[in-house]
C-alpha cells in the first residue's frame, strides 16, 4: 500500500487532500502546527477508512520542526510515495508596510519548504521509479503583486521545471494552481475578499481535479473553467489591465462597479 505525505493537512485543501487520498487507500502522514487537530483529523481518517495514519507535528516556518519532516521524506526504510506540498499562508498588508520577518516566514514556507521538501522526496522516488509530487500554487501567481504572488509563480515554474528533469523516470510533478476556495485561509489572513459566488470553489472539487490531472501526467492543473480562462489569457493581458485585476485580486471589484 503507498504512503502519502500531506502538509497543512488540517484543514482546507490539504484536509480536502487527506480524505480523498484515504479514501483511495492510501496511508497517511499528516504535517501541520496544531498537534490537538492534527491528532484528531489523523484518528477520524483511521476510523472512516482503515488507513495507517501518522501525525508529524511541524511548523514549516520553523527550521529545526522542519527538518522533522524532511528526514521523513527522505527515510529509504519508510518510502513515502506522492507529497503534497500544500502548507501556507498570506499577510493581510502590502510588501511596502509589511515587517521583513513576516515577508522572509511567508518565503521560508511558500518557497523554502516547497523546495527543500521536495528535493528530500525525490531522490528515494526516482530511484524507485514510481512516486509524485504535488505543489500546491495559485493563480496569484501568474500576475505580480507583492511576495505571495511572487512566491507561488515560484512554486508553478520550479514545478513544471523539475517535471521535465524526471521526464521518462517514473516520477510525476504537478503544480496546482486554484483561484479563490472556500477554505480557512482567507480568514486566517484577515483578507476580507469579495467577489462573485461564480469566482469561488469548493475545495474537495478543487482536489478532485488535481488528482484526476495529476493521473494524466499533467505538469499544471488549473481547476474550474473561470480560471483556466485567466490562466490562458494572462499572457495576452495588456499592462493597463493590471490595476483592474489587482482590485479584483483585494476584494473590490464588486465595490468599485456596483
Amino acid at each position: 500500500m503507498s504512503t502519502a505525505l500531506v502538509t497543512g493537512a488540517t484543514s482546507g485543501i490539504g484536509h480536502s487532500f487527506a480524505r480523498a487520498l484515504a479514501q483511495r487507500g492510501h496511508d497517511l502522514v499528516l504535517v501541520a502546527r496544531d498537534s490537538t487537530r492534527l491528532e484528531q483529523t489523523g484518528e477520524d481518517l483511521r476510523r472512516r477508512h482503515r488507513v495507517e495514519v501518522d501525525v508529524l507535528p511541524a511548523d514549516l516556518g520553523d527550521r529545526e520542526q522542519f527538518l522533522h519532516v524532511e528526514r521523513r521524506l527522505s527515510d529509504p526504510e519508510h518510502p513515502v510515495d506522492l507529497l503534497v506540498n500544500n502548507a501556507g499562508f498570506a499577510l493581510n498588508r502590502s510588501f511596502l508596510t509589511s515587517d521583513t520577518a513576516d515577508e522572509q516566514q511567508l518565503l521560508d514556507v511558500l518557497v523554502t519548504a516547497v523546495m527543500r521538501l521536495t528535493h528530500a522526496a525525490l531522490p528515494g522516488m526516482r530511484e524507485r521509479g514510481t512516486g509524485g509530487v504535488i505543489n500546491v500554487s495559485s493563480v496569484a501567481g501568474f500576475f505580480p503583486f507583492g511576495t505571495y504572488n511572487a512566491a507561488k509563480g515560484y512554486v508553478t515554474l520550479f514545478s513544471q521545471g523539475v517535471a521535465r528533469e524526471l521526464a521518462g523516470s517514473g516520477v510525476h510533478v504537478m503544480a496546482l494552481c486554484p483561484g479563490y476556495v472556500r477554505t480557512e485561509f482567507h480568514a486566517r489572513a484577515q483578507l476580507n475578499v469579495k467577489v462573485g459566488e461564480r469566482w469561488w470553489l469548493a475545495a474537495d472539487d478543487v482536489v478532485a481535479e488535481a488528482l484526476r490531472d495529476f493521473d494524466k501526467g499533467k505538469p499544471v492543473c488549473v481547476p474550474g473553467a473561470q480560471y483556466k480562462a485567466i490562466a490562458g489569457a494572462t499572457h495576452l493581458l495588456p499592462r493597463t489591465a493590471l490595476p483592474r485585476l489587482d482590485r479584483f485580486r483585494r476584494g473590490e471589484w464588486r465595490r468599485r462597479r456596483s
